[in-house]
């Protein structure tokens, strides 16, 4: 029989996603952050926020957004991102491990291109965009979440998709077989296994 022992993690992420957002800052200009907390239903994304970040600022006042999804090579860009902020002055709950970055393009060595139905840019060097309008937040709530600062939920509703052409299987398909998300598993990086386990009832290809 399995032994069990109660712990405390301090992040449960079991294995999730990574994505860059762009957001439009309040003088035209494109922020980037990295989040490890979102989840699709359908071309509905529900991103997860702390408040005190550009992102979320960004949110309220101009509600577009890209959700650019990087690849594993990424990583690198990915984590000079992470310690950046688009706030100037830095919020004093992120001021010991945060630095305000006017340009995080310049900063992770990435390139905008720009998006068609929203004015955030892309970042070329991802495989996947997908531009979408915020179309709600929701305040989160909970004593752990409270102790980061608090947090929203941000609804957002996909309007547009491009992929990388060698990922694209068909017409609408991306070929799992070549397509990897960069995984990130309780503050480490990973892609996804190269060997299929299997498909779902529901897999059309």
């Amino acid at each position: 029989m399995t032994e069990f022992r109660t712990i405390e993690p301090k992040i449960l992420y079991f294995g999730t996603p990574v994505a860059l957002i762009s957001s439009r800052n309040d003088d035209g200009t494109t922020n980037l952050a990295p989040m490890s907390s979102f989840w699709a239903l359908g071309w509905t994304l529900v991103l997860g926020l702390l408040d005190e970040t550009k992102t979320a600022e960004n949110f309220a006042r101009h509600p577009e957004c890209v959700v650019n999804v990087p690849s594993p090579d990424m990583w690198p860009a990915v984590e000079k991102l992470a310690p950046l902020t688009g706030k100037n002055p830095v919020p004093q709950i992120k001021s010991k491990q945060f630095r305000f970055a006017p340009d995080k393009f310049a900063a992770a060595g990435l390139s905008p291109l720009a998006s068609e139905l929203v004015s955030p840019a892309r970042i070329a060097e991802c495989p996947v965009h997908m531009e979408a309008r915020v179309t709600q937040l929701h305040k989160m709530s909970g004593e752990r979440l409270r102790q980061l600062g608090g947090g929203v939920a941000a609804e957002v509703e996909i309007i547009r998709v491009h992929v990388a052409s060698e990922f694209v299987l068909g017409e609408n398909y991306i070929d799992p077989e070549k397509w990897s998300p960069l995984i990130y598993n309780f503050r480490h990086y990973f892609r996804l296994a190269e060997k299929e386990l299997g498909k779902t009832f529901r897999a059309e290809r």
